[in-house]
């Protein structure tokens, strides 16, 4: 079933879905188990697994030069759906990155996934590979997602990269895209953010998950500025809370963004154990808002903390 048809037959209702990392390579289908068996009570309609492209590391060789060498900590997620969608019956949504993927690559992937009945995908650019300071495509591959967004659409319209294939089987992919409440990093202001966005959801994107806030009123305003940019697809809120003192500054840092000053003071004023309860607290909060206010879904960035991720859902629903 695709995510936006939950949306529709929801009756009101906010659903709740996880984000999870693949396990790191070496790691077995349990470690994605251990994580949902706890959440899967609160009846997830879907799941999102992430994807990571490969990177770069310096190794010493035989000769004592160190030369570079490519790596994938966590492998691809098209296996990992499946067995998501066999144990669970819920749908999977994998994460389609332009980093490290041709075009060809990229439509082969699509294949495999549509013969698999993963008709949900979200399309995203992915980010610069550690040793770099700007995304660099891969050659032959996507620069943009927007360009993504248009290739999957193609497919589901039965255009292949093939000319040869003249009527090709069409795919029936729901794509969702990434949103940014304040605003992408490279962009020069919200209102320019906004315009790319538009463009793909007019290029067939199908709804859009935000990054993470801790503001509310920074989604709810985001939420606004879209409409009145003649977005009208579903926004989800992307959550995640802060349970550790430092990451005031790693994730302001890594992913641009700003904590209210409450929150700032009450993490800093905390000790021990106090301080994951004053994060999971105000993320409970936030989230207890965002349902009363009639949002589609609350999306949570579980990173591995099944502890915390469970606990806000029990607050919640």
């Amino acid at each position: 079933m695709k995510v936006t048809d939950y949306f529709k037959n929801s009756q009101g209702q906010t659903f709740v879905s996880y984000e999870i990392l693949p396990p790191v390579k070496g790691k077995g289908m349990e470690e994605i188990f251990n994580t949902l068996d706890p959440l899967m009570e609160f009846k997830p309609p879907f799941v999102d697994v992430t994807y990571h492209r490969e990177d770069y590391i310096y190794s010493e060789n035989e000769s004592g030069y160190f030369e570079k060498v490519a790596i994938r900590k966590r492998p691809g997620t098209v296996g990992i759906c499946a067995s998501i969608m066999h144990r669970y019956g819920v749908d999977a949504v994998p994460h389609l990155i332009c980093g490290g993927f041709s075009v060809d690559e990229t439509e082969n992937a699509l294949i495999d996934l549509n013969f698999l009945n993963i008709n949900n995908v979200l399309a995203l650019r992915g980010d610069a590979r550690h040793l770099e300071d700007k995304f660099i495509p891969e050659p032959g591959g996507h620069k943009y997602a927007l360009d993504l967004v248009k290739q999957i659409d193609a497919m589901n319209k039965g255009k292949y990269l093939d000319s040869n294939i003249a009527d090709g089987a069409k795919s029936d992919f729901c794509i969702g895209v990434a949103g940014y409440p304040e605003k992408h990093f490279e962009a020069p202001n919200l209102e320019t953010d906004i315009k790319w966005l538009k463009k793909k959801i007019d290029a067939g994107a199908d709804y859009i998950v935000t990054q993470m806030f801790f503001d509310n009123e920074k989604y709810f305003a985001f939420v606004d500025a879209c409409r009145k940019a003649g977005i009208d697809v579903p926004i989800v809120p992307g959550l995640k809370p802060i349970t550790k003192r430092y990451q005031l500054g790693t994730i302001p840092r890594k992913f641009f963004i700003n904590f209210p000053e409450p929150l700032v003071k009450a993490m800093m004023k905390a000790k021990g154990s106090r301080i994951k309860e004053v994060g999971t607290e105000w993320c409970i909060q936030q989230s207890k808002e965002l349902k009363e206010r009639g949002v589609p879904c609350l999306h949570y960035y579980t990173m591995g903390d099944v502890e915390t991720t469970r606990k806000i859902c029990e607050a919640v629903y």
